[in-house]
C-alpha cells in the first residue's frame, strides 16, 4: 500500500513587518527553503514530480504562480513544474494534504509542499485593489449572512464572547506565547529547522523576528482594542503581520528506501472542515474532532498540538471544546510571538510539529488552523 511521508522541513526565520526579510521577494525566499531541502536531503531536484505552494495573497510579486518560479528560480530542472494554491491561511498546509494525496494515489513519487508570504510587500486586501463589482463578496452572499462584510477580528470577537474568553485570559495566553519562544530560542530547540537567510547587507538572519521578551498582561494592558471599542482583541493578543517561508520534501515510503532517505513522519490523516464564516475561526474545533474519529485517535493519544494563534480566542476556545491539554498546544510558541506569514504558515506549524516530535520521541501530533471563510484544515502526523 502507498504511504506518504516526510523525510524533511525546513523554514525561514520568520520576519516582522519592515523587518529582516522585507526586501526579500517571495519567490526568492521560496527558492531559498526548496534550495534548503536538497541541500539537507541530498536529494535530485530532477525527481521531484510537483512543487506545491500555498500563497494567499497573490498580487505583485506573489502573483503569477510562485511554486513554478520558485523551482527555476532555485535553479532546478526545468521538468519540475509548480503550481500555487489559496485555502487562506491554510494554503502551505493544503499544499501537505494535496501532496500527500498525490503520493497515496499514485500521481506522485516525490512532491515538496510549502509556502510563502512577504506581507511587508504584499499586504492583506492588495489582491482586491480592482473592485470591478464595488466588493469582494456579492451582495447576495452578504445578504445570506446580514452581514456588511466578513471580518477575521470581529469573529476573533465572537468567540470571545461566545466562550466567556476574558481580555485578562487572553493577554495571559499572549504573554504565554512569548514566553515559550523566548525559551525554545534560548534553549536553541528551534535551530535545526530553520535555513538561515543572508541579507542585502551580508548579515545573517536566523532568529524569530517577532519575539518581544518580557511580555506581560501589564505590558499588554495599554493597547487599544482594535476591532470593537469595548472588545477585547488588540494588537498583542493577535497573530503578527510577518514575512516568511516553509517547505516539507515528502515522498513514499518506498521511494525513501530507494533513495537512502530516513523518513520523520507519516502523513495519518488529513480532514477538512467549514464552519459559520461571520464566526469565521472556530472550524478548527469540528476539523479537529472530524480528523480524531477519521483517524481512530483520541485527543488523548495526541503528544503535541499546534493549533494557529491567529488571535488568542481561537486556541483558547478550541481548548475548552477538546478538553486537549493546555502543556501539548504550541510547545515553542505560535504566531502571537512567531508571526504569520499567511501562505508560509501552514508548512510553518508543520515543520515546527515534525521536528519537536522527533525531539521529544513523541508518536502523534495533530495541526489545525482557521481559515478565511469560516474553514480548517486539520492534519495528523506519525513519528517514524
Amino acid at each position: 500500500m502507498r504511504d506518504a511521508v516526510i523525510v524533511e522541513a525546513v523554514r525561514t526565520p520568520v520576519g516582522r513587518r519592515k523587518g529582516a526579510l522585507s526586501r526579500q521577494h517571495a519567490v526568492e525566499l521560496s527558492a531559498h527553503v526548496l534550495k534548503a531541502l536538497e541541500a539537507r536531503s541530498g536529494i535530485d531536484p530532477a525527481a521531484v514530480d510537483d512543487v506545491i505552494w500555498g500563497v494567499v495573497m497573490q498580487a505583485g510579486m506573489q502573483a503569477g504562480n510562485v511554486g513554478r518560479s520558485a523551482v527555476l528560480t532555485a535553479g532546478w530542472p526545468e521538468s519540475v513544474p509548480g503550481t500555487t494554491i489559496d485555502r487562506q491561511c491554510g494554503s502551505s498546509q493544503q499544499s501537505v494534504h494535496f501532496a500527500a494525496a498525490g503520493l497515496i494515489s499514485g500521481q506522485y513519487d516525490v512532491v515538496v509542499a510549502g509556502g510563502v508570504e512577504v506581507m511587508s510587500a504584499v499586504p492583506m486586501g492588495a489582491t482586491t485593489a480592482v473592485k470591478e463589482f464595488g466588493r469582494s463578496y456579492p451582495q447576495s452572499l452578504l445578504d445570506r449572512y446580514g452581514v456588511d462584510q466578513f471580518n477575521q477580528g470581529i469573529g476573533a470577537e465572537l468567540i470571545a464572547a461566545r466562550w466567556g474568553l476574558s481580555r485578562q485570559q487572553l493577554d495571559e495566553f499572549a504573554a504565554g506565547s512569548h514566553a515559550k519562544l523566548a525559551d525554545a530560542i534560548d534553549s536553541g530547540r528551534l535551530e535545526g529547522q530553520i535555513a538561515p537567510v543572508e541579507l542585502e547587507d551580508g548579515s545573517t538572519f536566523s532568529v524569530d523576528e517577532g519575539l518581544r521578551r518580557g511580555t506581560s498582561v501589564e505590558s499588554l494592558a495599554g493597547l487599544k482594542p482594535a476591532f470593537q471599542e469595548d472588545g477585547v482583541i488588540h494588537a498583542g493578543n493577535a497573530s503578527q503581520i510577518s514575512d516568511g517561508s516553509a517547505a516539507l520534501l515528502m515522498m513514499t515510503s518506498a521511494k525513501a528506501a530507494e533513495l537512502g532517505l530516513t523518513p520523520i513522519a507519516r502523513f495519518h490523516t488529513g480532514v477538512l472542515a467549514g464552519d459559520d464564516p461571520v464566526m469565521m475561526l472556530s472550524a478548527p474545533i469540528p476539523a479537529t474532532r472530524k480528523v480524531l474519529e477519521r483517524s481512530g485517535l483520541s485527543i488523548d493519544d495526541i503528544g503535541t498540538f499546534e493549533i494557529n494563534e491567529a488571535f488568542a480566542s481561537v486556541p483558547m476556545a478550541w481548548l475548552a471544546e477538546t478538553g486537549a491539554d493546555p502543556a501539548r498546544l504550541n510547545p515553542n510558541g505560535g504566531a502571537i510571538a512567531i508571526g504569520h506569514p499567511l501562505g508560509g504558515s501552514g508548512a510553518r506549524l508543520m515543520t515546527q510539529m515534525i521536528h519537536h516530535m522527533r525531539d521529544q520521541e513523541i508518536r502523534y501530533g495533530l495541526q489545525s488552523m482557521c481559515e478565511g471563510g469560516g474553514m480548517a484544515n486539520a492534519t495528523i502526523l506519525e513519528l517514524v
